[in-house]
Parts: structure tokens; sequence; C-alpha cells
């Protein structure tokens, strides 16, 4: 397993934000509220499946099994999680496969600007491909040293602790390459399409022009 990434106090995470810091109109939460939509789905290995598909820079689509998606090289970041709800959690330790290893092993086409994360029962949720390819994006196994729990997202979920939580969907089976933007299950609900914490991006109607296709 990798080492964990160090962090000094008021070091900044690659969206520039300070992890010593609460985000505006956030409070600090103890422990790990469940939060999510719909209901925990059941895990079944022998059927699971990851998936990159879309604009892939050989035209194919990749795809691993949960025996296969575990065995890639394990690492650690520290990272926190600020939920649109208000609550943050800080300096948890997220133990995974990083984001940039899935765009190395299956790289997109040089079109691709965002992608849009799949996970079980047709939930998705966009990022843009400089978001996704941060150091600290991790599709995480583990919290803490603890594998994760299935209200938590068992086997797999997406964190990006430089945007709100939604953005990193529990449950993750895939990930799509887009060569254009596409909001996903709560952006085509009313949140915003960027979920900036540092500049509260909460809902759509705050975007501004560019940050976000017709609704």
């Amino acid at each position: 397993m990798g080492q964990p990434v160090e962090r000094e106090s008021g070091e900044r995470d690659s969206g520039g934000a300070a992890q010593s810091e609460l985000p505006p109109g956030q409070r600090l939460q103890r422990g790990w509220p469940v939060t999510h939509y719909g209901p925990v789905p059941k895990f079944r290995p022998e059927r699971w499946e990851f998936r990159v598909f879309g604009a892939t820079a050989d035209g194919e689509k990749h795809c691993w099994t949960h025996e296969e998606f575990t065995a890639l090289p394990y690492t650690t970041v520290l990272g926190d999680l600020h939920c649109v709800t208000k609550f943050s959690m800080l300096g948890a330790e997220w133990g995974g496969i990083p984001a940039r290893t899935i765009l190395e092993i299956a790289p997109p086409a040089p079109t691709v600007t965002h992608v849009m994360v799949w996970a079980e029962y047709g939930f998705s949720s966009n990022l843009r491909l400089a978001d996704f390819a941060s150091e600290r994006t991790i599709f995480a196994t583990h919290k803490d040293g603890e594998l994760l729990t299935a209200e938590h997202g068992f086997p797999l979920r997406l964190v990006v602790p430089h945007l709100y939580a939604w953005k990193g969907p529990k449950w993750v089976r895939g990930v799509e390459y887009m060569t254009a933007d596409r909001r996903g299950f709560w952006e085509e609900r009313g949140y915003h399409n960027v979920g900036d914490p540092w500049k509260e991006q909460r809902y759509s109607y705050q975007e501004e022009p560019g940050e976000g296709p017709e609704l």
C-alpha cells in the first residue's frame, strides 16, 4: 500500500483552497453522517465491473472485474469532505486508486474536456477533466485505514476533496469520457455544475456564463 500524503497546516490542494479552513457556510462535523438518495445497493462481486468508455484515446471500452480493479496500485491521500448540506469533515485519510491511474491506463482522447462518473441505479455526476485529474481525486475503498461500509459507498466511491461531496458519487461503476459537458443527476436537478465549496457554488441559479450547459 502507498504511504499517506503528508499535509502542512495551510497547504492548498489543486483547487487552491486552504485545507485547514472551513469553506464559507460550512460547519465542522464530528463523525460521518450517512447521506444518499435511494437505497443502498447489494454488492455482488461476481457481477461487479468498472468501465471506462466514451471518447477513449484508442476508441475502445476498458473493463475491470472487482478483483482486477482492487489489484491496481493503492495509495492514500488526505482530503476533506464538504457536503452541500453544510457539514464538513476535515482531515480524512482516503485509500484507493487515484483517478490519475485510470487516466494513465485508459487515457482519454485529446478532445476530452469532461467526464461523467457513473454509479449504481444510473446515478451520475459530471466533472471537468482537470478536477478529475487532480492529484487528490481518488476512487476510495478505505477511509482512515478501514474498508468503507456499504452505507458510505462500498465497494467504491469517488472522493474529490476540493469540490462538494455530491461530485464524488458512492457505489461507482465507471467513467465516461466526454468531449462536451453534460449535467449529471443532481446537476440536472438544480445543483451547481461546478460545485466549488470555497465559492459556495451550491445551486445552478448561481452559475456564471460558461460554468455549465443550459438546463
